[in-house]
């Protein structure tokens, strides 16, 4: 398996949702530090301030128009970066919604939009991604749950089931990826001041900027464990909650989200 971080000269850093928050804030950071950054996402004027704010950097952003929810749109995107720019070493598939979910007033249209971006989105990445990379023997994918994904929290029936399907889609992955030299990690990260989280109508312990976040990601990705998480204090509070049981647990819950 292959350890550490690829360096700017192996290849591209390919970011998926990097319009806002984590994506965008990541984006830059490693730009910053010399890598050439292919970007997708649903806003593309976002994407272009984004690629015009990177000017000064001693790495690039370069800007592609695609829509995670279509196998082929992500395909030709993989492609256009290979054939254009060079092989992606790095990819971290960060494309996600959060549709906020009340047991007292569900919707059809939520789950289904939220199970494309957000799980379906990454498997059309990955499929290109993994035959790509197994072709050159090496490569780096990076997939973005949440802390969500450890366990039921308020509002979060749709996009939390997606987080979880993400987490347990990495670990099955990662039995065959370390054979083939291609390193797999998840990225869970705690509450971040996002475009999802300012939908929230609970407290949200611990809540980062997305610069901090992306401080943590790029140290987690230059780091040789399978799981990046942050802050730790908070989101190992909340993996160990699964350990209660479940009349322990909603209460626990409760109390924590004020819900």
């Amino acid at each position: 398996m292959k350890k550490g971080m690829m360096a700017p000269e192996d290849g591209i850093v390919w970011i998926t949702g990097a319009s806002s928050g984590i994506g965008r804030a990541l984006a830059l950071r490693l730009a910053g530090h010399g890598y050439r950054v292919a970007v997708t996402a649903r806003s593309h004027e976002a994407l272009y301030d984004l690629q015009r704010e990177a000017g000064g950097l001693s790495g690039s952003i370069i800007v592609l128009e695609g829509d995670v929810t279509s196998a082929d749109d992500m395909a030709r995107v993989l492609t256009s970066i290979e054939y254009d720019h060079g092989p992606v070493s790095l990819a971290v598939l960060n494309a996600g919604i959060y549709l906020p979910v009340r047991g007292f007033d569900l919707h059809v249209e939520d789950f289904d939009r939220t199970f494309d971006v957000n799980l379906r989105g990454v498997v059309n990445c990955l499929v290109p991604l993994l035959r790509s990379m197994k072709e050159r023997g090496r490569g780096h994918v990076a997939i973005v749950s949440s802390v969500t994904g450890y366990g039921g929290l308020p509002t979060s029936a749709a996009y939390g089931a997606t987080k979880a399907g993400l987490i347990n889609m990495a670990e099955s992955l990662k039995f065959d990826l370390d054979r083939m030299n291609i390193k797999i990690q998840v990225i869970n990260p705690g509450f971040v001041e996002t475009a999802a989280t300012a939908k929230n109508k609970f407290a949200m312990p611990a809540l980062q900027t997305p610069q901090a976040a992306a401080e943590a990601i790029h140290r987690g990705l230059a780091g040789n464990g399978f799981e990046i998480t942050f802050p730790k204090r908070f989101t190992w509070t909340l993996k160990l909650l699964k350990f209660l049981p479940y009349r322990l647990y909603f209460p626990v819950v409760r109390k924590v989200t004020r819900w």
